[in-house]
């Protein structure tokens, strides 16, 4: 395993953001992850887990300790007739996989078409859009806490909207070395008609691509208020197209927020703030973060 001092973090996150990492280590194997947290806990170095990067926004200062980046991916398929179990570690693409599963005729996995993020950032957040999610499709995971590999039951993860047990850890101050680090997950599938399955997908990925901005973002900001949507509430508190240095609320979908080139966290930051205190002046909805800040 090879440890960089002063890794920049920006090229590793959907929003190109983000100053350097005092050290940063990429773990293929549940024995890397296992000796870089050793390596963390021995130096008393703070850890975060690095996936496919969305869903973050690391600040300019950078964070000073050890990121690891989880990389391993392979994709082990176990088939009965017309249903299958497929084994994904935890670095693998969420869209990725869904797609090449697809490609084989497997359905299952098809709404995650265009998901940006890996499969363990996905059980981290339960990702999901149009109608599925993480919950309703994972049959069980294997996580490592503090050195031993574990088996855990959906239920085990307690998800919600948006969140889980593991999401809920980290925003109560558990630190990455005292909390389950997810390794790979297993997913249940069955045949499909292969015309079936990716005139589905083409229509996942058009509507997609008609609501996703262009530019580098992180996807959605904020969490939808039950019943309403984030996007629709910075939008009628006039915020789209709004700039603060080179970030800026887009004005194709207002519950992105845009990189224009160069743009830093401080903008990004003073964006979601102004957005959170406009929203709630005119509706009295306190939006909640979908990502999560780091540094």
């Amino acid at each position: 395993m090879r440890y960089l001092e002063n890794e920049p973090l920006a090229p590793y996150t959907s929003w190109r953001i983000g100053g350097p990492a005092r050290y940063f280590v990429q773990a293929t194997s549940a024995a890397d992850l296992a000796s870089a947290l050793a390596w963390a806990e021995q130096c008393n170095l703070p850890v975060f887990i690095l996936g496919g990067g969305s869903n973050i926004l690391v600040r300019d200062s950078g964070f000073d300790g050890l990121v690891i980046r989880v990389r391993g991916h392979e994709v082990r398929l176990e088939a009965n007739g017309d249903t299958a179990s497929v084994i994904v570690e935890a670095g693998a693409p969420m869209a990725g996989t869904a797609r090449r599963l697809a490609r084989q005729g497997w359905s299952g996995l098809e709404w995650a078409e265009g998901l940006p993020g890996t499969i363990g950032g996905a059980l981290y957040g339960n990702a999901g859009c149009y109608g599925s999610d993480i919950a309703t499709s994972l049959d069980r995971a294997w996580v490592l806490v503090r050195g031993e590999t574990q088996e855990w039951s959906v239920d085990r993860f307690a998800f919600g909207y948006r969140t889980s047990v593991l999401k809920q850890m980290r925003a109560a101050g558990i630190r990455w070395q005292d909390q389950p680090i997810v390794l790979a997950a297993a997913f249940r599938l069955h045949r499909d008609d292969l015309t079936a399955l990716a005139q589905r997908m083409e229509r996942t990925s058009n509507e997609r691509r008609s609501k996703t901005p262009w530019g580098a973002s992180c996807g959605s900001v904020f969490k939808n208020p039950p019943g309403d949507s984030a996007g629709r509430l910075i939008e009628a508190a006039g915020l789209k197209g709004t700039r603060i240095g080179n970030a800026e609320i887009a004005l194709r979908h207002a519950n992105y927020i845009i990189n224009l080139g160069g743009a830093s966290s401080d903008d990004v930051l003073r964006l979601i703030d102004l957005a959170r205190e406009r929203v709630l002046a005119i509706s009295g909805i306190e939006l909640e973060l979908e990502i999560q800040i780091v540094g």
